[in-house]
């Protein structure tokens, strides 16, 4: 099903995206969305398709030939490193506009690093250049590895306690992240959801532990996050009697 260039206008009034803040979701340029919107260029339907997944993916629904509007709850499954550009992309504009806490419990980067390792850096640039420090993460016993250092604040949940599902709350919104068979996420938009994960959250993080200092302070975050296997190949926790 196609979209007009009235509900593309439309989508981007409901969502607050510029043009450009469209071309980055779409791989199309600003001057192309322009001549698209003011009706100088004829768009090819791949081109539409590109526009309407970008909207879709953000929440928008089209309403026959005019309408759009904004899905107040769904759950949206995203695979795939594509899937995991828009979540990751979604985090960072939540942590733009939404003044409370990012949550993430049960964090393994090795699982980033091993399965989405060209996406994940770029994340963590974009988190950093914020310049805030609202993220709460949660990571297992003994994990010495810190690529959040200079936006999250870490604790770890002991090992016996740690379970292989991380999730994540942000916004309004709860997700769950899957590595097998592929990178899967599954948003799930019910504030009422992520309300209660909060709670859940916080009473982890009140019973969690606190990683020595020493091994936060001699973290530096690397150019690349699969540098992961050779920092942890060189540094080791070791259990303080």
């Amino acid at each position: 099903m196609s979209i007009t260039t009235a509900q593309i206008r439309g989508a981007r009034g409901v969502l607050d995206w510029s043009q450009s803040d469209l071309s980055e979701r779409t791989g199309i340029s600003a001057t192309s969305i322009g001549s698209i919107e003011n009706g100088q260029s004829t768009p090819r339907a791949s081109t539409l398709d590109a526009i309407r997944k970008a909207f879709e993916t953000a929440g928008i629904e089209f309403i026959g030939m005019d309408g759009v509007r904004s899905k107040s709850v769904d759950i949206r499954i995203l695979r795939g490193t594509e899937g995991y550009y828009d979540y990751s992309l979604d985090v960072y504009e939540t942590m733009q506009k939404d003044d409370r806490e990012i949550l993430q419990a049960y964090v393994d980067d090795s699982k980033y690093a091993d399965r989405l390792e060209k996406e994940a850096s770029p994340h963590v640039e974009r988190m950093e250049s914020l310049k805030k420090k609202k993220f709460k993460i949660l990571q297992k016993e003994g994990d010495i590895y810190f690529p959040a250092k200079n936006y999250a604040e870490y604790r770890w949940i002991p090992k016996e306690q740690f379970l292989p599902v991380p999730f994540i709350v942000y916004g309004d919104k709860f997700a769950i992240q899957l590595f097998e068979p592929e990178p899967t996420i599954i948003v799930n938009n019910y504030p009422m959801v992520a309300d209660a994960y909060r709670i859940q959250f916080e009473a982890l993080w009140n019973n969690a532990l606190i990683p020595p200092q020493k091994y936060i302070d001699k973290f530096i975050v690397p150019d690349h996050i699969n540098d992961r296997h050779r920092y942890l190949a060189e540094n080791k926790y070791e259990e303080e009697q």
